[in-house]
């Protein structure tokens, strides 16, 4: 029965990473029209919307405890999403989520106990230092910083999306943690004006983001990590640059050097080491 958990919520996570590399590839397409800003800001709002009709989640049973959770889940999930997408505005998609990947694989580092689980987190580190183009005189550093940061706030919603799956009823936070998200990305779109051109064909496009990148993926992030360890979770996770190198040469004919494509493969081997020795235990 354990084995057919583990199983269950390895699938989850893994279609939630595919959801998330095709609905960037999307999403980086409404960039010229919306901004990473606006595009943050239609992708989690529609999202809300959607999330909020389908579960029409009971606020009024809610605890304060309850209502801190969603708070720092609903702001991981904001910061997270609108960092990185200003962050692959400037660099290629698989460059940015395998940078990123620096957020998940430190909190790996932090929650490890046995010698092994070091040493897949530290091939994946290796990964993460080759696919970097150090010698480049074309490095977008702005970029590679922002990808840094939004890699922190990615192993926040880690933690917390843990903390909600076990504390809480997993739909409830999501949908409120989504509003949550909303309200903190939008007064910056406002501000911005990237939305003043949205248009039906933007937001059609908005709408399948919505879907495909977060109401979908974090639906089945929660699963996972009602499952998972946080530790294992963090470096299963470290599949994402293979999903957005790929989405990215797919469909934007974003092209990886030799060398980042064999940081692409140490992320992999990594992260099927944790997987097969993690969870057998």
């Amino acid at each position: 029965m354990k084995k057919q958990s583990n199983t269950t919520a390895i699938g989850s996570a893994l279609g939630a990473m595919m959801c998330v590399q095709g609905g960037a590839s999307v999403a980086k397409k409404l960039f010229p029209v919306l901004g990473a800003t606006g595009t943050t800001t239609l992708r989690i709002g529609l999202s809300a919307i959607l999330l909020n009709i389908i579960i029409r989640p009971k606020i009024s049973k809610f605890t304060k405890k309850e209502w801190k959770y969603c708070l720092f889940y609903g702001g991981s999930i904001a910061l997270m999403n609108l960092i990185f997408y200003m962050a692959i505005q400037r660099i290629p998609l698989g460059l940015g989520v395998t940078i990123e990947f620096a957020g998940p694989l430190f909190l790996a580092l932090y929650f490890s106990k046995k010698p092994l689980d070091i040493l897949w987190a530290l091939f994946a580190c290796t990964g993460i230092l080759l696919i970097v183009p150090w010698n480049s005189n074309n490095v977008d550093i702005i970029g590679i910083g922002l990808a840094l940061l939004a890699g922190i706030f990615w192993a926040c919603y880690i933690i917390m999306g843990s903390k909600v799956s076990r504390e809480m009823d997993t739909k409830n936070a999501l949908a409120v943690g989504m509003v949550i998200a909303t309200l903190i990305v939008l007064p910056v779109a406002i501000y911005t004006g990237e939305l003043n051109n949205l248009t039906t064909n933007t937001l059609l496009l908005g709408f399948a983001v919505a879907v495909l990148s977060s109401a979908l993926p974090f639906s089945l992030d929660l699963v996972a990590l009602r499952k998972l360890p946080a530790k294992t979770f963090s470096i299963l996770t470290s599949l994402q640059p293979a999903f957005a190198a790929f989405s990215g040469l797919l469909f934007l004919n974003e092209q990886l050097t030799l060398t980042q494509w064999i940081s692409v493969l140490c992320v992999i081997i990594a992260s099927m080491g944790t997987t097969i020795f993690s969870t057998k235990n």
